[in-house]
C-alpha cells in the first residue's frame, strides 16, 4: 500500500469525548514506514461559538466559517473556474454545510452547534451528548485517488487502529467500501473505540481532491447507536467535495 500523506501534529481529526477531544489525523502504517507522521497528546482547545464566555478563536479560524443552512435550504449550482457545477440538498431534520473555499460540503443533525478546534477546518457536536460529534480535517497531498492508498479494508484499518483512536483504546474495524459519486471515489467504513469508561460507536469517509486528503468522522456513543446510526449514515452519504 502506497504511503498515506505526512501530516503535522495540529491538523489530526477529533475524537470527541465528554470531557476532551483526543487529536488524531497523521498518517501511520503498521510502524511508522509505510504512514510518517508527527504525533502528540496535547489536547486542543475547543469553543463553542454558542456559549457566552468563548475560549479565544485560533490563528486561521476565519476559513472555518461555513454556510449553515436550515433544514429546508437548497444549495443551487455552484460554477468553478473549471466551469464544473455542484449542488446538495439539505433534508429534513438535518443542516448544510457548504464550504466553496475548500471544495467540501455534508449534512449534520438538526441541534448540533458548531465548536473550534484546533487543527480542524469544521467541527460539530451535540452539546448534551458529546461523543455525538461530526469533523472534517483535510491535508495535503501528492495523491490523485484514494485508491492509490490501497484497499479500502486495509487504509480503514491503519486510519481506525493509529489515526482517528488514541493508541490506548481497543478498536475494531466493522466494515469498509468503495463507492463511487459522480466520478470521485469515497471510501467509507464503520468502527468502534471501546474506552475504560465508554464505548464509540462511528462512520468515516475519506476521499482525494484538490491536492487534498479529506476526511471527515462521525460517531455516538455505543447506548445510542440505535438511535443515531441512521442520522450518522445520512451525515456519511452526503459528504462530497468538488473542485475549487
Amino acid at each position: 500500500m502506497a504511503s498515506l500523506p505526512q501530516v503535522p501534529a495540529a491538523r489530526r481529526a477529533p475524537f470527541l469525548n465528554s470531557s476532551s477531544f483526543t487529536s488524531s489525523h497523521k498518517f501511520l502504517s503498521q510502524g511508522p514506514a509505510l504512514f510518517p507522521c508527527c504525533y502528540s497528546r496535547r489536547r486542543p482547545a475547543f469553543q463553542v461559538k454558542a456559549e457566552a464566555s468563548p475560549i479565544s478563536q485560533q490563528e486561521g479560524s476565519g476559513r472555518r466559517q461555513s454556510l449553515v443552512l436550515g433544514a429546508i435550504t437548497f444549495f443551487g449550482s455552484l460554477s468553478h473556474a473549471n466551469s464544473a457545477s455542484f449542488a446538495a440538498e439539505a433534508k429534513k431534520g438535518f443542516q448544510a454545510v457548504l464550504d466553496k473555499k475548500d471544495g467540501y460540503t455534508f449534512l449534520y443533525p438538526f441541534g448540533w452547534q458548531e465548536v473550534v478546534v484546533q487543527g480542524q477546518d469544521k467541527v460539530f457536536k451535540d452539546v448534551i451528548e458529546p461523543l455525538e460529534s461530526v469533523s472534517v480535517n483535510m491535508v495535503a497531498t501528492g495523491k490523485q485517488d484514494v485508491r492509490d492508498l490501497g484497499p479500502p479494508q486495509q487504509v480503514a484499518e491503519a486510519l481506525v487502529k493509529k489515526v482517528l483512536s488514541p493508541t490506548s483504546q481497543k478498536t475494531k474495524l466493522v466494515e469498509a467500501a468503495e463507492r463511487d459519486v459522480d466520478g470521485k471515489v469515497y471510501y467509507t467504513f464503520e468502527f468502534i473505540a471501546q474506552a475504560p469508561n465508554y464505548t464509540r460507536h462511528a462512520l468515516g469517509a475519506i476521499s482525494i481532491g484538490n491536492g487534498k486528503f479529506y476526511t471527515l468522522t462521525t460517531g455516538a456513543n455505543e447506548r445510542r447507536w440505535g438511535k443515531m446510526k441512521d442520522k450518522l449514515h445520512e451525515v456519511v452519504d452526503s459528504f462530497k467535495i468538488f473542485d475549487v
